[in-house]
């Protein structure tokens, strides 16, 4: 066939919806069409994608191809599309057979050589993809960061061929199993202030009762201080907690998981603005 449906992930403030990458073969003039709200780093996925099925060894055809990213009124950012993009020019040509692409979802950056480079916002996509019940294949760079979504199937690859090879039963991906760091052990320790009896007790009773707390003084009185040995007496992370927060990170693009599981602790300058706090912009997730 010349139409080639497979599935991925955008990101929309903390959730990653679904979006259909649907690539469609036709006769006329050789070009290559993208619709479906792409962004300007999307769109450059054509030149990408040439580049790297040229140089893993496929055939770019020389048809009309259009390429349509559903739903067409949700935004589409990043080079995470490359790679279905990539599959599905090959699927519409007939250079692959995958007779088991409904069970995957695939996400990645592809570089000039076919290499797949990693992508953020990975944790909220494979949150989604397991409720799907489906597969997520991703650059191996990625792995570790998504292995942490529970009952989740990872599948890494390092290139596009890689890719091809295990669609096709040649050579399966093996999935991927968490390796978490454990958390650094050092904390900064409440016992180590000297004196601040009462407001050692208000950050006492603040993490007891999980209530907000306001520290007002002059600079220099212990504020920032006082407030980054909160975490120190706060209970462990629940699960629920440790993937929401890790999720954040991982859409700001700053996850490490070698901080997996720690409560984050944020100082930022007094002169910060309401804007700068929350974040700005059209498309903010700070």
């Amino acid at each position: 066939m010349s139409l080639a449906v497979l599935r991925s992930r955008a990101l929309a403030g903390l959730s990653a919806p679904e979006v259909a990458v649907e690539v469609h073969l036709a006769n006329g003039l050789p070009g290559l069409t993208l619709v479906g709200l792409p962004e300007t780093e999307v769109k450059e996925a054509r030149d990408r994608v040439r580049a790297a099925l040229l140089n893993s060894g496929f055939e770019f055809p020389a048809k009309r191809i259009t390429i349509n990213l559903a739903p067409a009124d949700l935004p589409k950012e990043s080079g995470r599309f490359d790679l279905p993009i990539a599959l599905g020019i090959l699927i519409a040509s007939h250079q692959l057979d995958a007779p088991l692409l409904d069970a995957h979802e695939f996400a990645g950056e592809l570089s000039l050589s076919g290499e797949l480079r990693p992508v953020r916002g990975t944790l909220a996509m494979c949150l989604s993809a397991a409720s799907a019940g489906r597969s997520f294949v991703l650059p191996a760079a990625s792995a570790d960061e998504a292995a942490l979504v529970a009952n989740a199937t990872i599948l890494p690859a390092h290139s596009l061929l890689a890719v091809c090879a295990h669609l096709t039963g040649t050579a399966p991906l093996a999935p991927h199993l968490p390796a978490v760091s454990p958390a650094p052990t050092f904390i900064p320790d409440l016992a180590e202030v000297k004196g601040q009896l009462p407001i050692k007790r208000a950050l006492e009773i603040a993490a007891a009762g999980q209530h907000s707390l306001l520290m007002s003084g002059p600079p220099g009185s212990g504020k920032s201080m006082l407030a980054q040995r909160l975490p120190g007496i706060l209970p462990p992370m629940t699960q629920t907690e440790a993937l929401e927060s890790a999720a954040i990170h991982s859409l700001a693009g700053h996850f490490d998981v070698a901080r997996w599981g720690q409560r984050p602790f944020q100082a930022p300058h007094h002169s910060a603005s309401a804007p700068a706090l929350v974040g700005g912009g059209v498309n903010s997730i700070a």
